[in-house]
């Protein structure tokens, strides 16, 4: 909603009501009686002018605060009846309080009382009506907005999916094409394309939104593998895995990007040791890479970013059911997850 209109709904709307009605009951009494138009004493005119837009600012403000607070209701024929319950409690006991305090003049007794109520009462309802049809356009307004908005974002992420998809596909089936072009007497840079390739399918095929858990032990087993290729005949890689954990189903990925960082920053003794254990409902990673003194003070500082984005993904898909730390020592760094699992 634009700024002036804001204004409009908010400050001239109830002033403009307030003034009309006050007219129509000075018409109403004035003009059938074949008297001149606001006859009287002009200062009880203002006083009453005021009041008569103060009604309408506050009857504006409370009744669009309870609007907004209600659903779209069902019980139309109740809240028409609460509102024409309050305004003649409302009207009556400002009008006995006025003129108990002299602001107001009701010369004629019950008769000005019968009149206000006769004329005010309708007109405020149709003041009610009008606040209560502007919120609910007001609100189908933004409901619309809303939906177009996620439909927008849908496309969005949609396109970002297939384009993901694109590009490990097509790297997929170049790695295809460059594994039958390279010599077979070169048997380790085979094996690399193999690993890589596995690990390619894995993630372009296999990760649905959970897995089995043999599955991500059999991706882990193949980046450890490949990763071992990779690096100097010094490092040791440990590996304990629970044969309990077969069918188990767990959401995919979530112990690479810590294996990722076992294998960036070790160092030192060059050793990874990597534990997975089932007890009871949970399984439990535990993975410890040596580091060197250096490593701790300065580069493992950047691993921090892998982890803040594990940590909101585990927020995500396991919400208050996870427990993850970091322990940092002189010559090590060990990260420990305990995640619940599906039989």
């Amino acid at each position: 909603m634009s700024e002036s209109k804001k204004i409009a709904t908010d400050w001239i709307y109830p002033a403009v009501w307030g003034i009309m009605m006050y007219n129509v009951l000075r018409a109403v009494t004035d003009l059938t009686h074949h008297g001149i138009f606001w006859e009287g004493e002009i200062k009880l005119h203002i006083t009453a002018l005021m009041l008569s837009v103060l009604i309408c600012y506050l009857f504006n403000y409370g009744w669009r605060q309870r609007l907004l607070k209600t659903s779209e209701s069902k019980r139309i024929g109740k809240d028409y009846a609460f509102v024409v319950f309050e305004l003649i409690v409302c009207l009556n006991l400002l009008l006995k309080v006025g003129q108990k305090l002299g602001v107001l003049f009701m010369g004629s007794g019950w008769i000005d009382y019968m009149l206000i109520n006769v004329i005010y009462v309708p007109l405020l309802l149709i003041f009610y009506t009008l606040i209560r049809g502007y919120l609910a356009e007001k609100q189908a307004n933004e409901k619309h907005l809303t939906l177009e908005k996620l439909k927008t974002e849908k496309k969005e992420a949609e396109l970002e999916f297939l384009k993901s998809q694109y590009h490990p596909h097509f790297l997929f089936n170049a790695l295809n094409t460059i594994y039958f072009q390279v010599d077979d007497n070169n048997a380790e840079a085979k094996k690399s394309i193999e690993y890589l390739s596995e690990l390619l399918r894995y993630q372009l095929y296999d990760v649905n939104q959970e897995v089995a858990f043999y599955q991500e032990i059999n991706y882990l087993r193949s980046y450890i593998a490949f990763q071992q290729l990779r690096k100097t005949d010094r490092l040791k890689v440990n590996i304990d895995i629970d044969n309990a954990l077969q069918e188990q189903r767990i959401a995919p990925l979530l112990f690479q990007p810590l294996l990722e960082n076992a294998f960036k920053y070790v160092a030192g003794e060059y050793e990874i040791t990597l534990v997975l254990q089932l007890k009871d409902d949970k399984v439990y990673f535990e993975l410890t890479n040596s580091v060197s003194d250096v490593l701790v003070s300065s580069d493992l500082k950047d691993s921090g970013i892998g982890l803040s984005n594990l940590k909101r993904r585990l927020e995500l898909l396991y919400p208050e059911k996870h427990q993850m730390a970091v322990n940092k020592g002189d010559d090590f760094f060990k990260v420990t997850l305990a995640l619940p699992v599906k039989e």
